[in-house]
């Protein structure tokens, strides 16, 4: 075997996995321990003979790395070396490396917790923190702290650009080998910046032309997504014309086996190859022949919108880890060349790491796995804790799906358990067993299969009834998706060995179209729809959503549909629909009764400003038809008008000024006492606090209240000083006084609007008065604001004591030019205060 870089970190780890049961292995791209590892450790004392268990996030990888480990061995996929993954798997009696997809050892670890035969697992390419490691590392963490003993299992978490000391401290602070970095060095080209709107095909065609014309060797290209994939093969076929020696390969998840091998394999001699990539190639793959790498910089990368509860996909600036992968593309077999079409100081703002999918991602396939295997996120140990937010959302979608026991949100019921052995997305588990009990099992399976592949008819039209002929075989596939047809055959006759048992109510008419509807909202309660007006592109989800069609379709004649496929593109607001089934409400009357809500709604008429009281059956947020109820129980009542004043606020309320200044009154104090003590005898009599609390102060006087004009008729001063408890009410008058007495005699009212509290008083009323008067047992200083005869101010303090000593000659100076008939002493602390112009004569 030719030597890798891998090479020289292997005793080190074969050390390290001697001494402990958890390693972090960290090798940069094009170092070789995908290929290199598993054979080392295979005959090690420790192993025992028990197999070992790599993981890889993507099937395209898993089955190239078990055929490049077979080639070392020179033997072929099911002998020493075999793999499992989704539709396909190549394992046999002597097999003792299995590389798997991570969705499969969960199903595993679900099975055995602690992995009897198993003494290794390996989990590849861990830097790109999908879902599934995340889980399958924190579930056989936990299986093997809980059955595991001895032999003991042992965990290799290998990566290309990790922060190994966090990884090491999850794992009690494992060693960490590291090995040197890729072979051969890579020549970074870069590009001019990004412009706002910018399309990327055109640059990459105008890039993989220059290529061509200045580098030898094959190329890796890498792209967003598909649609890119297929702009750019069809430019550049375009382009390059008749050139022989050019092959053109793309590469994605979704191609048949021999074209994912073509793209992979050495390309004939006397030609090259131009591979147009997703992030499938990012890591993992070595794609012989090629040394120079363009990369467009972006990724398709889905993100869940807890907001909405749905996947949406973006598309995004990678980080500079995943760049630095890429780019190591080019340097694995000879020295190479990396063009960025972005520029260096555009590369200095990119993310020093991509984020982990655990949290943006869809958790409701988490959710039911951990209720499976019996805990809460917070019993397990995470790199990343999954989102509270996201998984209180998971777990009401499992509810709504039936997955648990009765008054419970985390037992699995039978049904639940039925979904979590199935390997699909929890909607769609629930559609297949749902299906299997009507007798629909053939459709549930095909339904099934299409909405877990892509969409095998682009540009068709939303119809998911289409796609379905297809599948069945009524109406025959064009050429171009054929291959896409086949795989989903593929998957529903996998979906159908894994359903068991006989049909429990078997409907009449099996074939009508309208059971694709029931399938779906089975599958997606939170997607039905309804027309907002006839004829019209937008629909009202039960979500409360909205969503449209983009460009007119032949749905748009159906009143009610359930939504499949929808989301947001960047430069787009709203949701569009892309793929769809007409659905008959008439469903909700036996098959889907499970989803009608009845509901007694009291709601605010906001044109005719009453409470009215209606029954609902309902749908989430869709109404299906409303029942005047002709009485009004008085706690409902209440209870709608507590939720009206906590919508519009309690301006709503008849509030005055005094008791407004009263408010502020209590909350001074109240915030002199935390500020003192921390704690505070004053109860908290805010807007937000109030609002809060509307049930205990205010819900029982609202029983005479059914107009808008009602509310006026309320006592809330009351109300409201009901809430101080004795002796606060006195306490609250002499320390938070309304009114200052000033020496002139006068009693002027504070205002508690501001903090501090201002005493607006005419100048000549404190004459004598030394220092600013103080409120709250002499914790608090007012604000003084000082005004002339005229009630005019002409001096703002706190510190009356400076204002005498240093400005009152200057002010007086004023004042006495405009008011010469008032009283201006040289000395204000001697004089005699006054609330006239003059003192009175003795």
């Amino acid at each position: 075997m030719p030597p890798l870089p891998i090479d020289a970190a292997l005793p080190a780890l074969l050390k390290a996995l001697q001494a402990r049961d958890e390693v972090v292995l960290q090798a940069p791209p094009g170092a070789g321990k995908t290929t290199r590892v598993p054979l080392a450790l295979l005959n090690e004392p420790w192993l025992a003979g028990q197999r070992i268990v790599m993981l890889e996030p993507r099937r395209l990888a898993a089955r190239a790395a078990a055929e490049r480990l077979a080639s070392e061995l020179g033997e072929r996929v099911g002998e020493t070396v075999g793999y499992r993954i989704r539709l396909d798997s190549k394992v046999g009696p002597t097999t003792r490396i299995e590389v798997v997809t991570e969705g499969i050892l969960t199903r595993r670890l679900q099975a055995d917790p602690a992995l009897e035969g198993v003494g290794l697992l390996i989990f590849d390419e861990f830097h790109e923190r999908s879902l599934d490691a995340d889980l399958a590392l924190a579930l056989s963490l936990n299986g093997r702290e809980l059955l595991r003993d001895d032999p003991p299992l042992k965990i290799l978490l290998m990566s290309a650009t990790l922060e190994g000391e966090r990884l090491s401290r999850l794992l009690d602070d494992a060693p960490v080998v590291s090995s040197e970095g890729r072979m051969y060095p890579v020549d970074i080209r870069w590009g001019r910046p990004w412009q706002l709107g910018e399309f990327v095909e055109s640059r990459i065609v105008d890039c993989v032309q220059q290529a061509l014309a200045e580098q030898p060797g094959s190329l890796l290209v890498f792209l967003p997504g598909q649609a890119e994939i297929r702009r750019v093969h069809q430019a550049l076929q375009a382009a390059l014309g008749e050139r022989r020696d050019i092959l053109l390969c793309p590469l994605h998840g979704e191609l048949d086996l021999d074209a994912q091998r073509a793209a992979i394999d050495p390309p004939p001699t006397g030609q090259r190859k131009v591979v147009l990539a997703t992030n499938i190639a990012e890591t993992s793959l070595t794609i012989d022949g090629v040394r120079v790498v363009i990369d467009a910089g972006l990724a398709r990368v889905p993100r869940f919108d807890p907001g909405s509860g749905m996947t949406r996909l973006d598309t995004q600036r990678i980080s500079r880890a995943s760049a630095t992968q890429r780019a190591g593309r080019a340097g694995r077999l000879e020295p190479g060349v990396c063009y960025r079409l972005w520029s260096e100081a555009q590369h200095e703002q990119l993310a020093a790491h991509g984020s982990a999918e655990i949290v943006q991602a869809d958790l409701a396939g988490l959710a039911l796995q951990l209720a499976r295997w019996g805990v809460a996120p917070e019993q397990l140990r995470w790199l990343d804790q999954p989102p509270s937010a996201a998984y209180a959302q998971a777990q009401d979608l499992l509810g709504r799906l039936g997955a648990f026991k009765p008054d419970s949100r985390e037992a699995l019921g039978a049904h639940g358990q039925a979904m979590a052995e199935l390997p699909a997305h929890p909607r769609i588990a629930h559609l297949l067993l749902r299906g299997q009990q009507l007798g629909l099992a053939d459709m549930a399976c095909e339904v099934a299969a299409l909405l877990g592949e892509r969409d095998i008819q682009r540009g068709a039209g939303a119809d998911l009834h289409t796609r379905l002929t297809l599948v069945s075989g009524v109406q025959a596939a064009e050429r171009g998706s054929r291959g896409a047809v086949q795989r989903v055959r593929q998957l529903a006759r996998q979906y159908r060995a894994l359903l068991r048992g006989k049909a429990a109510n078997t409907v009449a008419d099996p074939d009508h179209p309208r059971w694709l509807g029931a399938l779906l909202a089975l599958a997606y309660p939170d997607r039905i729809a309804r027309q907002r007006r006839e004829g019209g592109a937008e629909y009202r989800l039960a979500n409360g959503r909205a969503a449209l069609f983009a460009e007119v379709d032949a749905l748009m004649k159906c009143a009610w549909l359930v939504i499949a496929e929808l989301g947001s593109r960047q430069g787009q607001r709203e949701e569009r629909i892309y793929l769809a089934a007409e659905f008959d409400p008439a469903l909700f009357e036996d098959i889907l009764a499970e989803q009608v809500e009845v509901v007694d709604v009291l709601e605010w008429d906001e044109r005719e400003q009453v409470l009215r009281a209606e029954r609902q059956r309902k749908v989430g947020e869709l109404v299906l038809a409303t029942q005047a109820l002709p009485g009004l129980d008085d706690q409902a009542r209440s209870r709608a008008l507590v939720g009206l004043v906590r919508r519009k606020g309690l301006a709503l309320l008849p509030w005055n000024p005094e008791l407004r200044q009263w408010q502020a009154r209590v909350a001074l104090l109240r915030q002199l006492d935390l500020q003192h003590d921390g704690v505070s005898q004053w109860p908290d009599l805010g807007d937000d606090a109030l609002l809060a609390s509307l049930e205990d102060w205010l819900q029982p006087y609202l029983g005479n209240v059914s107009r808008l004009s009602h509310f006026a008729q309320l006592d809330l001063s009351s109300l409201l000083r009901n809430l101080l408890p004795w002796p606060l009410p006195q306490r609250l008058d002499e320390w938070a006084p309304v009114h200052l007495c000033v020496p002139s005699g006068s009693n002027i009212r504070l205002d508690y609007g501001e903090q501090p509290p201002i005493l607006a008083v005419r100048l000549q009323e404190l004459f004598g008065l030394a220092d600013t008067p103080r409120i709250a047992q002499g914790r608090q200083q007012v604000k003084l604001h000082l005004l002339s005869p005229a009630r005019r101010p002409v001096q703002v303090t706190q510190d009356l004591a400076s204002f005498w000593r240093t400005t009152y000659a200057e002010v007086k100076k004023d004042l006495k030019g405009r008011y010469p008939k008032h009283y201006w002493p040289d000395d204000p602390l001697v004089a005699e205060a006054t609330a006239r112009a003059k003192p009175r004569k003795p």
